[in-house]
């Protein structure tokens, strides 16, 4: 008989969550270890959390996924805000061109 080997289920964390995780390694001095053990999360999301977070407070607005730290997350809606508000001239001006050409 075969043995099927089946994956860990995956546990979903939180933004606030994973700030607070990253809070006690970084400014509590928890390692690693601690926190997978604490949280159940995997050891490479654990480091993951932390990389981001520090990148976060140096500035660094992350591409994909959701910003931990509040200034992080400000930034991400005022891009997305942008986007779509760049998106919308865009159609106004295609539909302007159209208006202008069906009334001549």
């Amino acid at each position: 008989m075969t043995q099927v080997k089946t994956r860990k289920q995956r546990v979903m964390f939180t933004v606030e969550q994973k700030l607070d995780y990253v809070k006690l390694m970084v400014n509590e001095g928890y390692t690693n270890r601690q926190i997978i053990d604490i949280s159940g999360a995997g050891p490479t999301a654990v480091a993951r959390w932390k990389k981001q977070y520090l990148a976060e407070l140096g500035g660094q607005t992350p591409t994909s996924g959701k910003a931990m730290t509040p200034e992080q997350q400000e930034i991400q809606s005022l891009k997305k805000q942008l986007w779509r508000a760049k998106r919308d001239n865009e159609i106004l001006k295609k539909a302007t061109a159209l208006f202008a050409m069906d009334s001549q």
